[in-house]
């Protein structure tokens, strides 16, 4: 028995998962899994069928995901030295493995038998799917080419892993270099008590006076959007901005550069062998959009109705700027605190006083009651067997009293953990005879946490956040497929698969969803109407410049990816930002050399997908709209919210993501509910 497969009710036992023993187990898991797979080269054609071939298949793989998933996990999470040295060297084995079985001629042929055969035509559509899947992927690592290009493709798969782990390593260590001790407090005018809270702590635990300020996300938010001082804001936005490049606190220390060209001119040389022009083709074989001409369109598109309320956000702001606050330009490092202090007076918002009506755990209680009334479930605590870090909770999900899922929740922020806020499987529902496997969800954010005199209180942002990554734990964990290469958000389109994460967000804009999650941590009040619209009113103020922003780093992306020769990245990103920078953008700024979600992530010349899966989760939420949010009798529970339980959380990745919202939608996607939910009342 592995340790690393240990189990304790059917999850991993992370006390077991040490460096010394992940590295050979893991190996040895890897060699056993091949020899067993090699079994499969042997069935004789009248023993080919999708149980003997398919289902084992996904059975040996499965069990090496199970295998690596807690692994993977702790690696983001409680990262060490000796941790990250064992990930980084089996992680490139693990892409050994898959580019083998991907590349394997006997195994395709295994796959494209099954397809000949006349059981296939009886087979459901989900399996069907899992037969053409394989069969993709099987081209797409280039079984049918000669012996030298699959060797080649087959090295560059494993140096894309190894050059994707350095990334994001020195990602890691450049956040985590950085600190600004303040002994000072008027340097901290206007950040949160919270987050100065936080501050001291950490100051403490080093035996200093004063606040200790990071670059983990709520210390370096706190300083961007509240802090009066703007020497400080700009220091705190330089050190951030220039993270794993030659600029900056840590200068050449982490450099990223050239892992970024490396990346780029591999992917490049991969799409070349695979007979592709560039490799946003490639990207495209496995998602929605049918070829890069429709993704450029799309990105222009929204970009020319973007920039006309973004200028007009960004002139309130000068004038804003120059009238109250003296400023003669607005800088990178001031257009946050801007927005925030404008916003503050526009609305009468004051997002400190906000925030004490969103303590952590009234704001999970009211979210696990929405959703309990949308899908007919019950959310219940429990006790983990085992888990990484003390803060860790862990929940099961229930319907009709009979379990079907569980999660952890791993919300605060803390050194060695990655930043962000993600979702990710650890198990994936399986279901084959007597066997049952339950799904079980990572959720994962970087929060504030509570200190000894304050709770952790998030932000409304930070609730949206909370509310984002829940709903891809519930795409992950209603899944009713059998099959774990289409459960959940596997064998979902990638511009897709934020469908389920975008729609729950807007639960946090309705007056019904925002009276169930919040109430005053100290007073127990509930949060009062005239504050509650203000959260509603203040939505789309500077909508505008938040999707440009998101249309520049999709643009970057997608133009890095679409060209046919390597580009510098950071000259790649000063030209897009002749067509979407609002204000002017520091020569130091290197944004590149920390974007991991296309360098150290699944986003590489597919970032646009946020706002393409936001055109489909705007259309599936005005579906709600149309026909009333809330039943008599059931709260949320209407029978639209049993349609897109059924129709698109149900259904995983069994059927194509466009023929799933034709299905719940009754026709194709719409932009319309998009632009109307971003546009800024006048």
């Amino acid at each position: 028995m592995f340790q690393i497969l240990s189990e304790i009710d059917g999850l991993p036992d992370y006390e077991k998962l040490e460096p010394s023993a992940i590295k050979t187990e893991m190996l040895s898991l890897l060699e056993e899994t091949r020899r067993e797979i090699t079994q499969l080269y042997e069935l004789h054609d009248d023993e080919l069928h999708f149980d003997s071939l398919v289902e084992r298949f996904e059975e040996l793989m499965d069990r090496v995901t199970k295998a690596w998933a807690p692994v993977s996990h702790m690696n983001s999470v409680v990262n060490t030295d000796e941790l990250r040295s064992v990930h980084d060297e089996i992680d490139v084995e693990l892409a050994k493995l898959y580019t083998e079985l991907n590349q394997s001629r006997t195994l395709y042929e295994c796959f494209s038998k099954l397809k000949g055969q006349t059981e296939f035509a009886e087979l459901d559509h989900a399996k069907k799917r899992v037969v053409e899947n394989n069969l993709r992927d099987f081209r797409l690592s280039g079984v049918d080419l000669e012996e030298s290009v699959r060797a080649r493709l087959k090295e560059i798969s494993q140096q894309l892993s190894s050059l994707s782990n350095e990334f994001s390593k020195n990602v890691l260590k450049s956040t985590d270099e950085w600190q600004k001790h303040i002994v000072d407090a008027k340097l901290l005018d206007g950040i949160p008590r919270s987050n100065i809270a936080v501050a001291e702590e950490l100051a403490r635990s080093k035996g200093l006076d004063g606040c200790i300020l990071t670059l983990e996300m709520p210390s370096y938010a706190s300083v961007m959007s509240f802090a009066h001082d703007r020497f400080l804001r700009q220091e705190v936005y330089e050190a951030y901005s220039t993270r794993a490049s030659e600029l900056g606190p840590t200068a050449g220390k982490y450099d990223n550069r050239s892992i970024l060209r490396s990346i780029l001119e591999l992917r490049q040389e991969k799409a070349d062998l695979l007979g592709f022009q560039n490799f946003a083709e490639l990207s495209l074989a496995t998602k929605m959009a049918n070829n890069v001409d429709d993704v450029s369109e799309f990105l222009d598109g929204l970009l020319d109705k973007a920039l006309v309320s973004a200028r007009r956000e960004i002139g309130s702001l000068k004038k804003y700027a120059a009238a109250t606050l003296g400023y003669d330009a607005l800088q990178a490092w001031d257009l946050r605190y801007v927005l925030e202090r404008l916003k503050r007076e526009k609305f009468d918002l004051d997002q400190e006083h906000i925030r004490s009506y969103f303590p952590v755990d009234r704001v999970l209680e009211g979210m696990f009651r929405i959703v309990e009334q949308l899908y007919n479930l019950e959310i219940r605590s429990a006790e983990a067997p085992s888990k990484w870090h003390q803060d860790v909770r862990f929940f099961e999900i229930f319907v009709q009293d009979q379990k079907v899922a569980r999660f952890y929740l791993d919300l605060y922020s803390r050194p060695h953990k990655r930043s962000g806020a993600w979702a990710a499987d650890c198990r994936v529902r399986r279901e084959h005879g007597n066997f049952l496997q339950l799904p079980v969800a990572y959720l994962t954010c970087n929060f504030t946490p509570a200190t000894k005199s304050m709770p952790s209180l998030l932000t409304h942002a930070e609730v949206v956040t909370l509310f984002h990554e829940f709903g891809h734990g519930l795409h992950h964990m209603l899944t009713k497929q059998k099959l774990g290469s289409i459960s959940g958000f596997n064998g979902v389109e990638w511009d897709a698969v934020e469908l389920p994460s975008q729609f729950m967000e807007n639960w946090c804009y309705q007056p019904e969803g925002i009276r169930q999650i919040s109430e005053h941590f100290e007073t127990k009040e509930p949060l009062p109407d005239s504050e509650l619209h203000k959260i509603i009113a203040a939505k789309n103020f500077g909508s505008g410049i938040a999707m440009v922003r998101q249309l520049e780093f999709g643009m970057f992306d997608f133009s890095l990816h679409s060209a046919t020769t390597t580009v510098d990245p950071i000259e790649k990103m000063a030209e897009v930002r002749l067509r979407t920078a609002l204000t002017e953008v520091p020569e130091y700024d290197r944004f590149p050399c920390a974007f991991g979600h296309i360098f150290a992530g699944g986003y590489a010349a597919g970032y646009y997908s946020y706002l393409w899966a936001e055109v489909l989760s705007s259309d599936a939420f005005a579906a709600f709209e149309e026909e009333g949010l809330l039943d008599a009798t059931r709260g949320f529970g209407t029978a639209t919210a049993a349609r897109f339980r059924d129709v698109i959380l149900a259904s995983g990745g069994a059927e194509p993501a466009a023929d799933l919202f034709r299905r719940f939608r009754g026709r194709e996607p719409n932009a319309d509910a998009l632009l109307r939910h971003n546009e800024e009342p006048l």
